[in-house]
C-alpha cells in the first residue's frame, strides 16, 4: 500500500491529491492515509499535507529502495526483487544468508557498510548515502569454473554504465574499476557450489559515488577515489545504479544463455590499464615482474616474466600491482 500511495504521489507531482481521493483509490480510511504519510516522511520523502487540499510529494530522498530506482530499469529480471538496507555489516555477507530462498536478480542493497569487503579480506570503505553498496544474486547453469568470468561482466557493466553518464574509466583486471590511476570500484564474486553444479553466485559491487576525501583517510585516498572527486559534481547514484544493471543483465544473459563472453572480454582489454605496462604479479606473498600481454577469451590474464616464462593468470589467484603504486 506504501508503495502504491508513493506512485500516486509521483504520478501528481507538484500537486494536491485529496484525502478523498486516495483513500477512493486504495479503500483506506483517512487514519490509514495519515499513517502511510508518515511512513514515507520517515523515509526521507519530503510530503506537504494541507487541509481541503490534500498531500503533495516536494521531494524523493536520495535512497537506493526499488521505488526510487525503477524508473531507471530496463531489465527483465536484474534488480526487479530490491532488498534495501539502511545499513549492513557487508552486502554480500547478507545476499548469501538469503540467496538460497531469494529469486534469481535479486539485489541486496544498503546506504553503508560496516564491515565490507574487498578480495583477499582487504576492508572496503562504505559511508552513508555516499556510495552504491550492492550485491547481486545470481543463479546460472554454468559449470563452477565459468564463474570467475562473471567478475569480469561486472566490470564491463560498470565500465560501460559510467560512459552512460558521460565519465571515463579504465579496469584492473580483473575486479576493479580505475579513474586517474586511483581506483573508484571494487568487485567481489563469490559463489556456493556443489562439484558440478552452482547453487548461487554473488556478485557484490561497491562504489564511491559521493564519497568526500576526509571520508577515506589519509591511507586509502593514496589508492581511492570517488567519481564526486574525479568529476568535480555529485553524480546521480539512481540513474548509475540503473544503468550498472540494465548493462548488467545484458551482457550476463550473453555470456549464460548464448555461451557469449566476447562483448564483455572485449571491454575489459579495450579498456585494460595493465596491458602493455610492466607489473607485479603478487603470489602467495613473493612479487614478480612480469609484463601485461593480453587477457584472453577465456578471461586470463597473460603476462611475460623477465625470465621469458609466459603464463595465464587466473582471475583470483593472484594480486596484480604496478610497476611502482596501485597501478
Amino acid at each position: 500500500m506504501k508503495s502504491d500511495m508513493l506512485k500516486l504521489l509521483k504520478k501528481n507531482k507538484d500537486e494536491y491529491v485529496s484525502g478523498s481521493n486516495i483513500g477512493e483509490s486504495f479503500g483506506v480510511t483517512r487514519t490509514a492515509i495519515w499513517k502511510y504519510i508518515n511512513k514515507l516522511k520517515e523515509e526521507g520523502y519530503e510530503i506537504e499535507s494541507v487541509p481541503k487540499l490534500g498531500y503533495k510529494l516536494l521531494k524523493c530522498p536520495d535512497i537506493l529502495t526499488y521505488e526510487e530506482i525503477k524508473d531507471q530499469l530496463e531489465t527483465e529480471t536484474i534488480g526487479r526483487n530490491v532488498v534495501h538496507f539502511d545499513t549492513v555489516g557487508s552486502t554480500n555477507e547478507k545476499a548469501k544468508s538469503l540467496a538460497l530462498a531469494a529469486k534469481h536478480g535479486t539485489v541486496v542493497i544498503s546506504e553503508e557498510q560496516t564491515g565490507g569487503k574487498g578480495r583477499l579480506g582487504r576492508n572496503f570503505v562504505s559511508p552513508k548515502n555516499k556510495g552504491i553498496w550492492m550485491s547481486i544474486i545470481l543463479k546460472p547453469d554454468v559449470e563452477p569454473m565459468k564463474v570467475s568470468l562473471i567478475t569480469q561482466i561486472g566490470a564491463a557493466a560498470v565500465n560501460n554504465a559510467l560512459l552512460n553518464m558521460g565519465i571515463e574509466s579504465l579496469i584492473k583486471w580483473p575486479n576493479d574499476i580505475i579513474i586517474n590511476n586511483k581506483k573508484v570500484c571494487g568487485i567481489l564474486t563469490e559463489m556456493s557450489c556443489e562439484l558440478t553444479m552452482v547453487n548461487y553466485v554473488v556478485l557484490g559491487i561497491g562504489i564511491n559515488v559521493n564519497v568526500d576525501s576526509e571520508d577515506f583517510g589519509e591511507d586509502v585516498s593514496k589508492v581511492a577515489t570517488s567519481l564526486k572527486l574525479e568529476t568535480k559534481r555529485a553524480v546521480d547514484r539512481k540513474k548509475l545504479t540503473g544503468y550498472i544493471l540494465n548493462n548488467f543483465e545484458r551482457l550476463y544473459e550473453n555470456y549464460v544463455e548464448k555461451d557469449d563472453i566476447t562483448e564483455s572480454i572485449s571491454i575489459c582489454k579495450n579498456k585494460s590499464i595493465l596491458i602493455g605496462k610492466e607489473i607485479r604479479v603478487i603470489k602467495k606473498g613473493e612479487a614478480k615482474k612480469a609484463n601485461a600481454l593480453d587477457i584472453k577469451t577465456n578471461g586470463s590474464l597473460v603476462v611475460q616474466y623477465e625470465s621469458g616464462e609466459i603464463e595465464e593468470l587466473i582471475s583470483g589467484e593472484v594480486s596484480i600491482r604496478g610497476k611502482e603504486n596501485y597501478v
